[in-house]
Formats: structure tokens, C-alpha cells, sequence
């Protein structure tokens, strides 16, 4: 009689799954467009809120000094359960941990999106961050899993790196149109309709994964990594409130990274780490955690201020702004479906990431020249364009990479790993940058009589520093990914996701 073992739980199974995992291998492509919808949500989130806030701040009436806790609330939640949101998804399973984040994402939605007043919104963020860390590294961890042939595993990767890539514009333009000719609050209601579709996709389509009896949560590697995350990305919130001279922002940069030792520490010592350092230590994965990380950081300087100057320098509406990010979205699919498919299986990584990291540099240094003068079509679209195009070249190689050949027991963590590490710099180039542009305008306006055309050029001046440090950041993201990566192109290795055998 004919067996089946699986790689993931390596258990023995009855000749009737081998048909059931044959019909799940039919849908892939069906399943890939859930796992999408699924990011995509996530991602959007990120920003989709920014161009509510000065709506939602009239309505609720809360103040300038609050208003950047609707932001960080997610980041905050999101950055610090990332990882043992990647070990829950090993351990109960992936179309369990998609379901409740699922649920759990939309009903705190709908919380956010009905509260009357500034805490009940916070806190409905908040939730919403804790179970996006259960929906991201599950996301990437099922398309790790689902795809095995390397040439469709590629094309997958392009689509998902091209969502990945394109999520932040998205949200800009979703939210738009929402804010302009609905509401604020449908914002997050939004996402009630993503959930639902998705939601439906997960039940129908993915297979299910039972629980591995052998994985065990490290209870003090999750205190520590969750607490040091916490600490880091609360720090960063701080500095930009609270500048860099503040010992409550130093304070707890100090304790996050103290944690984060001693969370490495603990991961060398026990028998079922939280985060195996196998998983990072292997050069390609870590080059592609360090891309994830710079680029993250870097486009911040892209979402948040080039958005500002097209309100208020150019006096676009919010549909107009989102508007404006959608050829960037386009060349970010364009590259990232290019990059996967015909680059990096031909040449791999090395020489990919490398030279997306540049051509985002060369479109940030690009806009630094943006004036008072500037014109959409012939100043801002041909960096926007370059920047996108950098982007996608960046995001999918390195999301195929950081997951490939991973242990299918580890597949979940190590996804969330590289979410983390995206998170992480995202909150990072926020608190960096924000306080890199209101240094630069205190300093142009230093000894000079404020008057309204001065303010205007200082402003102009705050997001030429953010461009250019972000430019910086893709420079130095050049050389680190092109000395790390390995040459060559991927060999796929086909035990390293789990497959069914005859």
C-alpha cells in the first residue's frame, strides 16, 4: 500500500490526502490571489490611514501631538509580535493562523473605524497590528509552501513582491477616494471587504495543515524579542515627538537593544528556539533581511513627504495624490514580475537587489530638486517612475530569497523575519527622517523673519533632506547587498518546501 509523508509535519498519511493535496496543488494559482489579497491588506494599512488622519483628527478632535499615535499604534503592535506570530503559524497551523488573523484584522477594523473617540481608534489600530503579525509571515510562509517548481515559484514571488511593493501607493490612492467621497472611517471598513473575500479563499481552497506536536514555543525568547521589538520601535515613535535629546527616547533604544542581546542568547541555549539564527545566518537570507530593512526605511522618504508636497506644495486633492503614485505602483509590478521571473533565475540576486537599491537612489537624488516651481509631469513622474522601478527589482528577489531553501519546519518564522526586519525599518526611517526634515527646516529658518515664503521653502527644504538621506540609504544598501549575496542563481532544492511523495 502506497504512503504519503509530508515535510512539513512529517507524519505518516492515508492514500486518500495524496488527492486532496493534489487538488490544493491545482488552485495554487487560486490560493496565490488569497495570500495577495491578504498581504495587500496588511500593507495598505500602513498607509492608508495618512491621508485620513487631518479628517478623522477634526471629527474626533484630538490634537497634533496624539496624531501620530494612529500611525504607530499599528507599527507598534505589528513590529514587536511579528516573529512569534511566524512561530504561531508553525505551530497550530497556516490556514488556522490566516482564518484568525483574518477575522481578528477585520474585526478591528470595523472597532477603529466606528470609534467615537481618539482611544477606542488607537486601540482598534493597535488590535489591528496584532493580528497583522499573524497574517504577514502566514501570507509568505503559504506561498514558501504552495509553490515548489522553481519557475512558478518565481512568477509567484514576482506577483507577491509587486503587491508587497506596490501596497504603500495603493493605500495612498484607496484612501483618497475614500476620505473624498465617503468617509474617513471607511478607511478601515474597507479592509471588512478584503477580509470577507480573502476569508472565503482561505476555507475553500488551502489545504489543512495539522499541528506539529514537535514545535514548542520558547516562552523566554518570545518575552524578549517581543519586549526588545517593543522597546526599539517605541523609541524611534519617541524621537520623533520627543527629538533625539530626550532620555525617554534613549532609554528605551538602550533596553531594545539590550533585549534583542539577550534574546540571541537565549536563541544559541534552548532546544526549540523562537527564531533559529540557521535561518538568518545563511548569507542569502540575511542579505535579503538587511534589503527588506533598507528599502523599508528608504521609501518612507517616498510615501509620507512626496505626499505633502503634492497637498500642500502643489495643491493636490487627496484622489489627485493617490493618483499621482499609481505609475510608480505600475513600474514597481513591472520590475518586481520582471526581476523574478527572467533576472534572478538567470543571475540571481547578487547583481538584482544591488542595482534596484541604485536606480531608487538615483530617483530619490532626483527629487531633491522638487521646488515651489515643480510640475507633475515633468519633475515628479520620471523620479517617481525610477524609484518604482528600483523597488520592484528590490522586493521580490528578496522575498524569494530570504525564504528559500528554509526548512519547511521554520517556513513560518522565517517569513516573519523578514517581515520584521521591513517593519522594523519602516518605523525606523519614519522616526529617522521625520526628525532629519524638522531639523533641516529649524535650521533654514534659523535667524531669519518667518514670513509665509519663507516657511514654504523651508518646508520645500525639510523634504529635500528626507529624499536625500534616503537616497543615502539605498547607496549604502548597494554595496552591503552586493558583498553579501552569493553569486549565481538559485538552485531550487526541492525537500525545501513540502511536497507530497508517491
Amino acid at each position: 500500500m502506497e504512503i504519503a509523508v509530508t515535510a512539513v509535519t512529517n507524519e505518516v498519511r492515508p492514500p486518500g490526502a495524496d488527492q486532496s493535496a493534489a487538488r490544493h496543488h491545482g488552485r495554487r494559482w487560486l490560493i496565490l490571489a488569497v495570500i495577495a489579497i491578504a498581504q495587500l491588506m496588511v500593507v495598505l494599512d500602513a498607509t492608508i490611514v495618512n491621508i485620513a488622519l487631518p479628517s478623522a483628527q477634526v471629527d474626533l478632535g484630538f490634537s497634533n501631538d496624539n496624531r501620530q499615535w494612529v500611525v504607530t499604534a499599528y507599527s507598534l503592535a505589528f513590529g514587536s509580535l511579528l516573529l512569534i506570530g511566524g512561530r504561531i503559524a508553525d505551530l497550530i497551523g497556516r490556514k488556522t493562523t490566516l482564518v484568525v488573523g483574518l477575522v481578528g484584522f477585520a474585526v478591528a477594523s470595523a472597532l477603529a473605524g466606528a470609534a467615537t473617540n481618539f482611544e477606542v481608534l488607537v486601540a482598534g489600530r493597535a488590535l489591528q497590528g496584532v493580528f497583522g503579525a499573524l497574517l504577514a509571515p502566514t501570507a509568505l510562509a503559504l506561498l514558501t509552501t504552495t509553490f515548489t517548481d522553481a519557475k512558478e515559484r518565481a512568477a509567484a514571488f514576482g506577483i507577491f513582491g509587486a503587491v508587497a511593493g506596490a501596497g504603500g501607493g495603493i493605500g495612498l490612492l484607496l484612501g483618497g477616494v475614500l476620505t473624498e467621497h465617503l468617509d474617513w472611517r471607511w478607511c478601515l471598513y474597507v479592509n471588512l471587504i478584503f477580509a470577507a473575500v480573502a476569508l472565503v479563499g482561505a476555507l475553500v481552497l488551502l489545504p489543512r495543515h495539522r499541528r506539529d506536536r514537535s514545535v514548542k514555543i520558547d516562552v523566554p525568547g518570545t518575552i524578549t524579542v517581543t519586549a526588545g521589538l517593543f522597546a526599539l520601535v517605541y523609541g524611534f515613535a519617541n524621537a520623533e515627538h520627543d527629538g533625539w535629546s530626550s532620555a525617554g527616547t534613549w532609554g528605551f533604544l538602550a533596553a531594545g537593544v539590550l533585549l534583542i542581546a539577550v534574546f540571541v542568547g537565549i536563541q544559541t541555549r534552548v532546544a526549540h528556539p523562537l527564531l533559529p539564527l540557521r535561518v538568518l545566518l545563511d548569507r542569502n537570507r540575511g542579505a535579503a533581511s538587511i534589503a527588506m530593512f533598507i528599502s523599508a526605511a528608504g521609501m518612507f522618504g517616498v510615501n509620507l513627504f512626496l505626499t505633502y508636497y503634492l497637498q500642500q506644495t502643489l495643491r493636490y486633492s487627496p484622489v489627485e495624490t493617490g493618483l499621482a503614485f499609481l505609475p510608480m505602483v505600475g513600474a514597481v509590478m513591472i520590475s518586481a514580475t520582471l526581476s523574478s521571473s527572467v533576472l534572478t533565475p538567470r543571475f540571481g540576486p547578487k547583481p538584482v537587489v544591488p542595482l534596484g537599491m541604485a536606480l531608487s537612489a538615483a530617483g530619490l537624488i532626483w527629487l531633491t530638486a522638487l521646488d515651489a516651481s515643480s510640475t507633475y509631469a515633468a519633475h515628479v513622474l520620471p523620479p517617481l517612475l525610477l524609484f518604482g522601478l528600483g523597488m520592484g527589482l528590490i522586493m521580490a528577489p528578496a522575498m524569494s530569497a530570504a525564504t528559500a531553501g528554509i526548512d519547511p519546519a521554520d517556513a513560518g518564522v522565517g517569513s516573519a523575519s523578514v517581515n520584521t526586519m521591513q517593519q522594523i525599518g519602516g518605523s525606523i526611517g519614519t522616526a529617522l527622517l521625520s526628525s532629519l526634515a524638522a531639523g533641516a527646516a529649524t535650521d533654514f529658518l534659523a535667524g531669519k523673519q518667518p514670513t509665509p515664503d519663507l516657511i514654504a521653502q523651508s518646508t520645500l527644504e525639510s523634504y529635500s533632506t528626507a529624499y536625500g538621506w534616503s537616497a543615502a540609504l539605498f547607496a549604502a544598501g548597494m554595496v552591503i547587498c552586493g558583498l553579501l549575496f552569493r553569486r549565481g542563481a538559485p538552485v531550487h532544492d526541492p525537500d525545501a518546501a513540502p511536497t507530497v511523495h508517491m
